[in-house]
């Protein structure tokens, strides 16, 4: 039974093996689109200014919840 499981049925794999280049040629492309995408994002942060200026006043989101008259804490 465990020599059935061990048996190779997938051929001969060291000859006409195409695996091991054509991981390599999609890992090395990854990478060149991967290094060109932050050299273009680090481009495209470096001309943003260091802040917004904005004529609207800043309010908060959500106001401030206030507790209800008659659920005042004991102190």
């Amino acid at each position: 039974m465990i020599r059935l499981l061990a048996e190779n049925d997938f051929g001969d794999t060291r000859e006409g093996g195409l695996a091991g280049p054509t991981g390599l040629l999609i890992i090395v492309l990854l990478v060149i689109g991967t290094v060109l995408l932050i050299r273009n994002m680090n481009s495209r942060l470096r001309k943003l200014p260091d802040h917004f200026e904005s004529d609207v006043p800043v309010s908060p989101a959500i106001p401030p919840i206030t507790p209800p008259d008659g659920d005042k804490p004991d102190a």
